[in-house]
């Protein structure tokens, strides 16, 4: 089987990571096109052996890409296209059937209730999102939540198909040279608490709330936050406002792992360095930061994570959602610290999570596609 995968872009973010490491795991022939900004995952599947085409795109209406897309697919001769983000998904559904292809499958990996991808649901967005949803077959939702906001949204229940996002969670397993290594590489003291947080800079992801709790925590506590993204220097401001910027580091952009020539810490590394992770962001269409730090026997503390939320409560002790604000962070954090460290060692929802499913998911989906059958639709 021959598959394309259609992308927005490929800088370092959750959904091109994901497919990154899905694509290790797929037992089909895979290239990748990304609409714009072949960033550093473009450069890690590269070196996975994965053909990867920049399409150069120059903005949203860019419509000359669509012939240059549409030719790339029919010259490919792909049996199916699989579609991530709004923008790839809207061009590559519109491309692949102008193509000829008819197995057309999309991953719908950031879809809240008020937010897609960052962008406020305005009506106009909706329209345009459930015209171009209709050129595809089917719609992969990354959890029950997302498969029910799209269903609310008027995408028939038939074409939805929940295949979760996943992990290789023995690479995330707590490491303590990669935590002295990280802790030291930045300045990181031995005996500090260090609080965490993985995700875009975004005002979505609510990381000044985070900064305002750090405030109001003793001294030798230091938040490292792993992302970059538009609120990096407002993050910055607010830091020196409230007298805490000598305890903020602002990691920026990291991958999984670092390169080779990379010495810098990777986010697996950045992980084992931390004593809590918390993921203030109000809506998540998966939560996939808290799966990995789950995997490295983190506390988790999560303002919205439907891959935990969709579990039996016992499947992971270590995770407690907060509601309210910065000082209700403030005081479960120095709650967990009270309490001490535990044993990092995974809890069994990790374990519903394994990339190696999700792939066979996710092939049945294309199988289904292809042959014009109907999978049975999934909510877990």
């Amino acid at each position: 089987m021959r598959a394309l995968h259609v992308i927005t872009g490929l800088g370092v973010g959750g959904a091109e990571q994901q497919l990154r490491l899905l694509l290790r795991h797929l037992p089909a022939q895979c290239d990748v096109v990304t609409l714009t900004n072949p960033g550093p995952v473009a450069t890690g599947l590269a070196a996975d052996g994965v053909r990867v085409t920049h399409l150069g795109m120059r903005g949203n209406r860019d419509l000359g890409a669509l012939p240059r897309l549409t030719r790339l697919i029919r010259a490919g001769r792909y049996d199916v296209v699989h579609t991530h983000l709004y923008r790839a998904c809207l061009y590559g559904r519109i491309a692949a059937r102008l193509a000829g292809v008819r197995a057309v499958v999309a991953t719908e990996h950031s879809i809240g209730d008020t937010r897609l991808e960052g962008r406020p649901l305005t009506a106009g967005v909706r329209a345009l999102y459930l015209a171009g949803e209709r050129l595809g077959v089917a719609t992969v939702a990354v959890s029950p939540a997302v498969a029910g906001r799209l269903r609310q949204w008027g995408v028939p229940a038939s074409r939805i198909h929940v295949v979760p996002n996943g992990i290789e969670a023995s690479r995330f397993a707590f490491d303590e040279v990669r935590r002295k290594e990280a802790r030291a590489y930045y300045a990181l003291p031995e005996d500090a608490y260090v609080v965490g947080g993985v995700g875009r800079l975004a005002p979505v992801k609510r990381f000044d709330l985070l900064v305002r709790a750090l405030a109001r925590l003793p001294g030798d506590v230091r938040l490292l936050l792993a992302g970059g993204g538009p609120e990096e220097e407002a993050l910055r401001r607010l830091a020196r406002g409230l007298g805490v910027a000598d305890r903020l580091v602002l990691a920026g952009e990291r991958p999984y792992l670092p390169g080779p020539g990379d010495d810098v810490p990777g986010v697996m590394a950045l992980l084992s360095a931390m004593d809590v992770l918390v993921s203030p962001s109000a809506e998540e269409a998966f939560g996939l930061a808290v799966v990995e730090a789950l995997a490295a026997g983190l506390p988790v503390l999560y303002a919205s994570c439907p891959a935990v939320e969709d579990l039996p409560p016992d499947a992971a002790p270590g995770a407690r959602r907060i509601t309210g604000g910065a000082g209700a962070y403030a005081r479960e954090l120095l709650r967990l610290r009270a309490a001490g460290p535990g044993g990092r060692t995974a809890p069994d929802a990790v374990r519903r999570y394994d990339i190696a499913c999700s792939a066979r998911q996710l092939m049945d989906v294309y199988t289904a596609a292809l042959s014009g059958s109907t999978l049975e639709v999934s909510s877990s």
